[in-house]
């Protein structure tokens, strides 16, 4: 048997949420066994959001704004041996525009409005097939998350190596990802006093949220700009955790941290208003958060970088990366497509032709 939520309504869904697990048993003695699957879609930052101007369209409209799925130990995902074809793929907005957002996002810092804005930028293809045999050609990558959310109208499948939000008992911690090298570059990556300075902001924002749910005092980051190789490139990552307050739990935790800071920017109300006038269409699954929620208030969710999402006969991929003052347009767009390569070729797609032009 499967219990599906699903929300397309960003007002109080946290908290409406958190009490439709409680309904089924979570939370509460008796219930350590149970395990949900959790997608949160990047469209429930809306709430946050004081500007007044329209958000994009979702050029994904079949997905909720956020899903839950509650499911008997034998109606667990498996992999699939079947296949899937996929088209040629296209942007929803050309090189030229993504440079033209980046000096945009220059233009707010030089005004004082925000320090970084993450922005992303969508490519869309047919498709045909099984998504769960997408799940099973990104498993090389080492996705944090390997199993696909999958229901008869749309899925979203994640080769994210990045950690939104872990819990276990009365900790919490966040592995925020800020810097990118295709492989090999791990040192140059190390030597970039702009990566490091993006990368400290992102981490002290996290810090920030954190410590709305997390004791005083407790907050503490084992480990600081280190680099590592995941899903295809280098990557610049850090960890924060904190211990938390008894009284937090799943809607307090996700109000205080969603959307996770590496792919808004800071400050974070501030770049999610900024991203929303600027990108020519929603974030649909990426952005987001996917992974699993147990019993015992546990839970483990990937941020949603390096995702899919698929719908209506098409399949939806979105990357981009962080701007700063000291940002260049040419390079932030090829930091898009090093990290969109290896995902294409893991699934035997390529990038757009006019991204290897």
């Amino acid at each position: 048997m499967v219990e599906l939520l699903e929300l397309r309504d960003a007002e109080d869904a946290f908290a409406r949420l958190e009490a439709w697990l409680c309904d089924r048993g979570f939370f509460v003695p008796g219930g350590e066994h149970l395990v949900a699957d959790l997608f949160l879609g990047y469209g429930l930052s809306r709430s946050l959001r004081r500007g007044v101007s329209v958000p994009p369209p979702e050029p994904c409209p079949a997905l909720p704004l956020a899903a839950c799925m509650v499911r008997d130990e034998d109606a667990l995902v498996g992999q699939s041996h079947k296949g899937f074809e996929i088209g040629a793929w296209e942007q929803s907005w050309t090189a030229a525009e993504y440079r033209d957002a980046v000096e945009d996002v220059r233009d707010a810092i030089a005004r004082g409005d925000v320090y970084q804005v993450n922005l992303v930028q969508h490519l869309r293809a047919p498709f045909a097939g099984d998504p769960r045999a997408l799940a099973t050609r990104l498993s090389p990558l080492r996705p944090l998350h390997r199993d696909p959310f999958v229901t008869d109208r749309w899925a979203v499948v994640s080769a994210s190596p990045e950690l939104f939000l872990a819990r276990r008992g009365e900790r919490i911690r966040t592995m925020p990802i800020k810097g990118t090298r295709p492989l090999g570059e791990a040192a140059e990556l190390r030597a970039s006093e702009k990566d490091a300075a993006e990368h400290v902001m992102i981490v002290d924002l996290e810090r920030n949220d954190l410590s709305r749910v997390c004791i005083a005092g407790s907050l503490r980051w084992p480990e600081l700009m280190t680099t590592h190789q995941l899903a295809g490139v280098e990557h610049m990552v850090s960890t924060v955790e904190g211990t938390l307050r008894p009284d937090a739990g799943l809607a307090d935790i996700l109000g205080a941290t969603f959307p996770g800071g590496s792919v808004t920017g800071a400050p974070k109300i501030a770049a999610v208003d900024l991203v929303a006038e600027l990108e020519p269409v929603g974030r649909g699954a990426s952005m987001g958060a996917l992974g699993r929620v147990y019993g015992n208030g546990d839970f483990e969710l990937a941020l949603t970088i390096r995702t899919f999402a698929i719908a209506d006969g098409s399949i939806h991929l979105w990357v981009g990366g962080g701007v700063v003052w000291d940002s260049d347009p040419a390079a932030e767009v090829e930091e898009s497509w090093t990290k969109a390569a290896p995902l294409l070729a893991a699934i035997g797609s390529r990038l757009p032709e006019v991204a290897l032009a």
